[in-house]
């Protein structure tokens, strides 16, 4: 990772050395002493895992899923990243913020690692520094690394929780207004899994859930699993972007797993290292010894939150919904072993509102640095907000699907020709 950053910050101003220090002229009346700014993730290990130990964390900003995706992903975009340490006056950290540096039409913007791949995007706060960073402090400590970095333009924070684990999120305070869509969950009552569901479901949906378990058990055995030795994890992934890739096909989108680097990364990641878990958990339902249904899940304290799910629409089983009884199944295992959320990400669908009953508000900010990025966060902003009245509007949902799907035809069609 640190020849394409080395070389893409060749191309713009010169930042502040790395792992320079950017201290505060009046540490008085802030509650941090220095950030620090590096672009090696493994400088950082060891105060990162100490620090997600306590902190507010997603499963997204975890270290053992930042640092297989840029290794994978980032490497294969030549991502040019950074990793803020706030630092107290004994030069432990308060706070981490992984960021990617991104170029778009001549502006140089940061965002949090990960892009659509991260349901949540947020720093690592411990949490008595978080609850000390009102809005005027936190605008201030992402000015100072904004400086610290050199030659930003703006910071463009999406899709961040406005809570985590019951306590603010600090640089929610300075969003501009809420995201397109939320993210949904479901509270885990130790002891009583069955209990939670019967909770959030109706007792119609339990029925419809029912028939559908009968259905699929008349196709032949089958089998819930989750795969941790590499080769099960090669052979539930095969499955997963086999799928996936029909999926995206039919719906005339592009695959983002498709994405070079992702394979790699999923692997990377749902892989023991010997010292730590693994972040990323897969599972397959299998019907006669073949995935028909997959699920991949990041795990972080006491919350699973759900990645990505694929089934196999050529399977006669599909009609059945596998799906969702792999869904259910996962979720009484995570009861089971102790997890208290199970999410099921951002962006709207029926078997999100027919299995959660809570929600986690996202918001937007977009912070400029100059001129330039003050035009730039604005049309960030609108863009944002249109996209929030389209989802908000089914009628005009709808017209942008078929709006997108011309349009997409009508690219396919020139290259055709």
């Amino acid at each position: 990772m640190s020849a394409p950053a080395m070389s893409a910050r060749a191309e713009s101003p010169p930042p502040a050395p790395i792992s320079q220090e950017s201290r505060s002229p009046a540490m008085a009346v802030r509650p941090w002493q220095a950030t620090t700014i590096h672009d090696d993730i493994a400088a950082v290990e060891r105060e990162w895992r100490a620090l997600e130990a306590r902190a507010l964390v997603t499963p997204y900003q975890a270290y053992g899923w930042v640092r297989p995706f840029i290794e994978t992903v980032g490497a294969a975009e030549r991502m040019d990243v950074r990793f803020a340490a706030v630092r107290d006056a004994d030069g432990a950290a308060l706070a981490i913020l992984p960021l990617v540096i991104t170029r778009r039409n001549g502006i140089r913007f940061a965002e949090f690692i990960g892009g659509k791949h991260a349901n949540y995007h947020m720093g690592l706060y411990a949490p008595d520094f978080a609850a000390k960073l009102d809005p005027a402090a936190a605008r201030l400590l992402l000015t100072e690394i904004g400086v610290a970095i050199g030659g930003l333009d703006a910071f463009i924070f999406v899709n961040q929780p406005t809570h985590w684990q019951g306590q603010a999120n600090p640089l929610a305070s300075l969003a501009a207004g809420p995201s397109p869509s939320g993210a949904y969950k479901l509270a885990l009552a130790a002891g009583d899994c069955d209990g939670s569901l019967r909770r959030s479901m109706s007792s119609h949906a339990h029925k419809k859930l029912k028939n559908k378990r009968n259905r699929f058990a008349s196709y032949g055995p089958s089998e819930f699993l989750r795969a941790r030795e590499p080769a099960e994890i090669a052979r539930v992934l095969d499955a997963f972007l086999l799928q996936k890739s029909a999926r995206f096909r039919a719906m005339g989108v592009a695959d983002p797993f498709a994405q070079p680097g992702m394979r790699g990364f999923i692997e990377r990641a749902a892989q023991a290292d010997g010292r730590h878990a693994p972040v990323l958990e897969l599972y397959s339902l299998d019907l006669a010894g073949s995935p028909v249904a997959t699920y991949i899940g990041a795990m972080q304290g006491g919350r699973f939150s759900g990645m990505a799910t694929s089934f196999d629409m050529e399977s006669e089983a599909a009609k059945t919904s596998p799906g969702e009884i792999l869904l259910i199944d996962l979720i009484k295992l995570k009861c089971r072993e102790g997890t208290t959320v199970f999410d099921l990400g951002v962006g709207e669908a029926r078997y999100k509102t027919t299995i959660c009953d809570e929600r986690d508000e996202l918001v937007d900010s977009f912070l400029p640095l100059t001129a330039k990025g003050h035009a730039f966060a604005g049309v960030a902003r609108a863009k944002r907000w249109a996209k929030r009245r389209i989802k908000a509007s089914p009628l005009a949902l709808k017209l942008a699907h078929r709006v997108s799907g011309w349009l997409k035809r009508g690219r396919s069609n020139a290259v055709d020709d």
